[in-house]
């Protein structure tokens, strides 16, 4: 469906292109309403059919219920005032850019508040948001990491408050789970992550259990929380004192997938708060599942997804719930 809609409608393959192609506000509301509604537009208050577009005023009318709405209504758009000709270049230059991209860059090039642009990245993220049931099966790594501040790169007042001490650089660190089946979708190594409460085994162990199907074989480190594993799935671990490798025996994918996450926080966000963490995981986790994706196709998937899903300023900052659309 994407490709003949590239191939017919010449939609971009390139960020200049996207700049250039949805420069013209019009053009990018009709872009939005032909993936939000392929089939004709549709009423969201009582999904009927007949409705009237309102040029002037780039919003549609509906002939049975007689409510207006826009694209927008029912998706990470609604209620912005930023118009979808800049939303969708930095939609674009988020799944794209491999390190990220942060929102004092998306200010300057977008021409909006950096207060604005944090807030769009964040609703961008919930979009390519993807979490599955379904559990993983065959060859399976798992490997965990802390995501946090170095010690000796604080100041004192800092370490002191995060209960940091040189030398005991895990406290006030977060740790991290990932998960990555060798043999995913269409044959691409998958990841996933999840946020731990702490290493121990109950915590380790039972990740592993939600997301990967019995009797499959897991391949971690030697780390000692992953043992007792054996009952249920065929664990095989390396350790990293003696060999990386072990015939089939490695998590060397998972280390990939961490040096991406970790160039990216580091050297592009610079400070993530422990509070939106799992936010900047599911952008480095698009990322990497869609890499064997075009830059062209990987966009127009991101912009499929952004329906449904909704993100307000005091549920992104922690004083109410999320919303559902």
């Amino acid at each position: 469906m994407y490709a003949l809609y590239m191939a017919t409608d010449n939609t971009p393959d390139t960020l200049i292109g996207a700049i250039t192609y949805f420069a013209d506000v019009d053009v990018a509301t009709m872009f939005v309403a032909s993936l939000r509604w392929p089939g004709g537009v549709r009423c969201p208050h009582c999904e009927s059919v007949d409705c009237s577009y309102v040029k002037s005023r780039r919003i549609w009318q509906c002939k049975n219920c007689r409510k207006q709405f826009s694209v927008k209504v029912g998706s990470i758009f609604e209620d912005s005032p930023v118009p979808l000709s800049k939303w969708l270049p930095a939609m674009w230059l988020l799944v794209n850019c491999k390190n990220g991209v942060s929102s004092y860059e998306i200010a300057r090039d977008l021409g909006v508040t950096q207060k604005t642009a944090w807030f769009m990245l964040h609703r961008l993220r919930l979009a390519i948001q993807a979490k599955s049931f379904d559990k993983m099966g065959g060859d399976v790594e798992v490997d965990e990491t802390y995501i946090g501040g170095k010690s000796r790169n604080m100041h004192a007042d800092k370490r002191k408050r995060v209960g940091m001490q040189r030398g005991k650089s895990m406290a006030g660190k977060v740790a991290v789970m990932a998960l990555l089946d060798r043999h995913g979708e269409d044959g691409i190594s998958q990841v996933r992550t999840e946020i731990l409460k702490g290493r121990k085994s109950g915590s380790l162990q039972s990740q592993v259990r939600k997301h990967v199907s019995e009797g499959s074989n897991v391949y971690t480190d030697a780390f000692y929380s992953y043992r007792g594993l054996q009952g249920d799935f065929q664990h095989g671990f390396v350790d990293h004192a003696e060999t990386y490798v072990d015939g089939q025996i490695h998590t060397n994918s998972c280390e990939n997938f961490w040096s991406l996450l970790k160039r990216g926080l580091k050297g592009t966000y610079v400070s993530v708060e422990p509070f939106h963490l799992f936010r900047y995981l599911d952008e480095q986790v698009y990322r990497f599942n869609s890499r064997k994706l075009t830059d062209g196709v990987r966009f127009l998937e991101a912009c499929a997804s952004v329906f449904g899903k909704r993100l307000t300023y005091t549920a992104l900052t922690g004083k109410q719930l999320p919303e559902t659309c």
